[in-house]
């Protein structure tokens, strides 16, 4: 089975992490780590049930459920902090990377990420994908995340394409169903990697 394109769609849209970069290891390890220093631990359970929504969106459903009082501004901080330390150990996702080369100047392409753009950036520079793809909608670019579907909205809007005729690739739940809510061709890349 190989992860292609559909045949109606004209523009791409790639989630960023854990779709295109595999990164997913390296926010497990930033968000571990930042909550031993917080004194709780963060399971699995909530990391992959949570994935796609920004930290500081994160952080007061973690105080909820586990009945602490993290600041969600310092918290994401330092997750962040974490997170660019060890970003040297990320590296793309090749499935998806190969539909990256293979449509670049084909077909026009987008990144709609929970994370923030600077931190988008810095990945998509050190895997060499800012060559490719210069449009990038993060958490700062809009007001309803993951799963509501302002971010690939957002994306279809740059490119200057009809949501419908828009395939957008993820890994994660909360970025499926927003794919789903813009009326996007959804494609779970899960099954590929």
């Amino acid at each position: 089975m190989q992860l292609d394109i559909d045949p109606r769609a004209k523009g791409l849209i790639f989630d960023l992490d854990g779709t295109l970069a595999d990164s997913m290891p390296i926010h497990f390890k930033a968000w571990k780590q930042t909550a031993l220093e917080h004194g709780f631990v963060y399971t699995d359970e909530l990391f992959f049930g949570l994935a796609g929504i920004p930290t500081h969106k994160i952080v007061p459903v973690v105080n909820e459920r586990l009945g602490l009082k993290l600041d969600p501004v310092l918290f994401s901080r330092r997750k962040e902090e974490l997170f660019l330390e060890y970003l040297e150990e990320v590296g793309p996702i090749k499935p998806v990377a190969d539909i990256v080369y293979k449509y670049h100047g084909r077909l026009p392409m987008s990144v709609g990420t929970g994370g923030k753009r600077y931190i988008a950036e810095i990945t998509l520079k050190m895997m060499g994908f800012d060559k490719y793809i210069s449009i990038i909608v993060s958490a700062d670019d809009v007001e309803h995340h993951k799963p509501w579907p302002d971010t690939f909205l957002k994306c279809a809007e740059l490119m200057g394409i009809e949501p419908r005729y828009c395939q957008v690739f993820e890994d994660g739940e909360m970025g499926l169903l927003a794919a789903e809510r813009a009326g996007m061709i959804v494609t779970d890349i899960r099954p590929f990697v």
